[in-house]
């Protein structure tokens, strides 16, 4: 048995019955030319025979003297973790996200492994759809997808004879944060850490925090603290309803205009999420006057290749009180840039204790509930990597993988997207009964999309 981590045990604790605390994906998939009129049942039949699976897909939580654990599930049952499901009529896209909007509000049962895998046909143009989730304290986001693509290969006959994604073996090195930026949890640790190495080891830190207070008192544009966020439609108690929204747009578009504007292609997806939003709020006449501030999670492995500390969150306004589209996208480019000054000035173990120091206000303000009125966040905006080429699944191709993610009480809005060879796939997530009308920021990110094109242009 493997005693769960501290983070682990933070993750359980979050989830409630509004809250429900795993991670999905969902993956529309082309079936093969000559697919027969029963592929899909003679697929699940196959996929049926599956007697065994590997960590952590075969563990399942235990409790000892109060002390949970991880254990080896001696009686894997299939039925439990595999589901196979028919759209209704007429089988739209809207019908499927749906029916994705359901399934990923209902909780896993703790008695078994937790996670599901759902088999799902009927779609109008012949496409099927694979749709997985698994718990946020076995897996995050971004280990989730590489689990599912595993199973996944470059050619179709090839992905054929793959097992299905239980039966892979995990990465040994995972990735793990918290879905929200509660960095407080980590940085506690890092701080023993760096105690241990001496004044030397805390001195970065300490300095660091220093610049970044004057910078706040000095009022820096560029420099967003943990309490600044204004409050906003997303900040409000969550119900344990979902709607679940997905599109994919052009890769290409998208660095064409990182590469005009001399910008990350990060920066691009911030701006069109913060135009996207702007609309949506105008549209519903609850725009802040002030920016909205997104968690924006980033890879600190550059620094520290071999550190088990991978994640961190940076602060980032969207630039939603800025009309103008160049001036957004410049604007969210200098906070950006500012939060990369920070990366860099840090070691991963450094910069965790430095998240933990200064986002602690935030944090406990989040966890407490203390003021409706100051929030840490108004969202998460995830960019996931996803895969460079073209793939595979059991002969089908792979058109479009959205993942879905989760939201926690006042921060109703999580958009994630998965970086493909040739699109950015975005799944958004919100609470059903909080945000009218989510999908229509599908539309806006379109829009702000080819309004950015024309900008350029100009």
């Amino acid at each position: 048995m493997k005693p769960l981590s501290p983070l682990d045990n933070a993750i359980l604790f979050m989830e409630r019955r509004a809250q429900p605390m795993h991670v999905g994906a969902l993956c529309l998939l082309r079936p093969p030319p000559d697919a027969p009129p029963d592929f899909v049942l003679q697929l699940s039949e196959r996929l049926r025979r599956s007697a065994a699976a590997v960590p952590p897909f075969n563990r399942r939580l235990a409790s000892r003297f109060g002390i949970r654990f991880w254990e080896e599930s001696p009686d894997f049952d299939l039925a439990q973790h595999f589901v196979h499901l028919a759209l209704p009529r007429p089988g739209r896209i809207r019908e499927l996200l749906a029916m994705i909007s359901r399934v990923h509000a209902a909780h896993l049962d703790r008695a078994y492994p937790l996670w599901r895998v759902y088999l799902i046909e009927g779609l109008e143009d012949g496409r099927i759809a694979l749709y997985a989730k698994i718990h946020h304290a076995m897996a995050d986001g971004v280990t989730g997808i590489r689990l599912l693509t595993l199973s996944m290969a470059a050619d179709p006959d090839a992905s054929r004879a793959l097992p299905p994604p239980w039966e892979m073996c995990a990465p040994k090195k995972q990735r793990r944060s918290l879905p929200v930026p509660a960095p407080a949890l980590r940085g506690i640790d890092a701080m023993r850490a760096l105690a241990r190495e001496g004044i030397g080891g805390v001195r970065p830190v300490l300095a660091r925090m220093a610049q970044t207070l004057r910078d706040q008192r000095a009022g820096h544009p560029d420099c967003v603290g943990s309490l600044q966020a204004p409050p906003s439609i997303f900040n409000q108690p969550i119900s344990s309803s979902r709607r679940f929204a997905a599109q994919s747009y052009s890769a290409a578009r998208i660095k064409a205009i990182a590469r005009r504007f001399d910008t990350t292609s990060n920066d691009v997806v911030l701006a069109i999420c913060g135009a996207a939003l702007r609309r949506y709020l105008l549209e519903l006449g609850r725009l802040p006057e002030r920016p909205l501030i997104a968690a924006v999670p980033v890879s600190t492995s550059r620094q520290e290749r071999d550190s088990g500390n991978e994640i961190a969150f940076a602060l980032s306004h969207l630039g939603t009180h800025i009309a103008d589209p160049r001036k957004r996208l410049r604007a969210i480019k200098a906070c950006m840039d500012y939060n990369k000054s920070v990366l860099r000035s840090l070691a991963p173990a450094q910069l965790l204790a430095y998240e933990g120091l200064m986002f602690a206000p935030g944090v406990f303000n989040l966890l407490t509930g203390v003021s409706r009125r100051r929030s840490i966040v108004n969202l998460v905006i995830s960019y996931v990597p996803g895969p460079r080429r073209r793939l595979y699944w059991q002969g089908c191709e792979l058109e479009g993988l959205y993942p879905v993610s989760l939201i926690v009480d006042s921060v109703a809005l999580n958009i994630t997207l998965v970086a493909r060879h040739d699109a950015l796939d975005f799944g958004l997530l919100g609470c059903r009964k909080t945000l009218p009308h989510l999908q229509r920021l599908l539309e806006f990110l379109g829009d702000s999309i080819a309004e950015l094109e024309a900008a350029g242009q100009t």
